[in-house]
C-alpha cells in the first residue's frame, strides 16, 4: 500500500484573498468549490500537492496547529523575487546548505511556508529518495 500526504487543510479569515495568494505565487488552481460542514470548502491543487480552505477565520487568533507547509519551488531566487514584488516581506534572506535551499515566507492567517529548492546532482541518496520519490 502507497501512502502520502494528501493535503493540508487551512482556516481562512479572507477565503479570497487566501485563494489569491496560492494562485498567483504558486499556481494553485481550484478544483472544488463546495458548501460542506456548514462552511464553503475550496479544494485546490498546488503541482503534485492539495490544499484545503474553510471560509472561517483561525479558531484561535495567532495559534494555528500547522507550524509550515513546505514547498519545492524549481526555482527559488525567481520565486522570492515575484513574492517580495506582490509586498510579501521576508524576515531572513535564502539560506544556502549546498544542495538545499530554503527560507520562511509569511501567508495569510499566520500560516507559515518554507520555500525550498533542492539540488540533484551533490545530494546524498537517501536525500535524493526522499525528496523525489513517489
Amino acid at each position: 500500500m502507497t501512502v502520502h500526504m494528501h493535503h493540508a487543510h487551512l482556516m481562512a479569515s479572507d477565503l479570497e484573498a487566501t485563494l489569491a495568494y496560492y494562485q498567483n505565487y504558486f499556481g494553485g488552481e481550484v478544483v472544488a468549490d463546495l458548501e460542506m460542514a456548514g462552511a464553503r470548502n475550496v479544494f485546490m491543487k498546488v503541482g503534485a500537492g492539495r490544499l484545503h480552505f474553510y471560509e472561517q477565520p483561525p479558531k484561535a487568533e495567532g495559534r494555528s496547529a500547522i507550524h509550515h507547509l513546505g514547498f519545492m519551488v524549481e526555482d527559488l531566487e525567481r520565486t522570492v523575487a515575484k513574492m517580495k514584488a506582490g509586498g510579501v516581506e521576508f524576515r531572513k534572506p535564502i539560506a544556502d546548505h549546498g544542495h538545499w535551499k530554503y527560507v520562511m515566507a509569511p501567508a495569510p492567517d499566520g500560516v507559515l511556508l518554507e520555500l525550498f529548492q533542492f539540488d540533484l546532482t551533490d545530494a546524498p541518496p537517501q536525500m535524493r529518495d526522499y525528496f523525489f520519490s513517489s
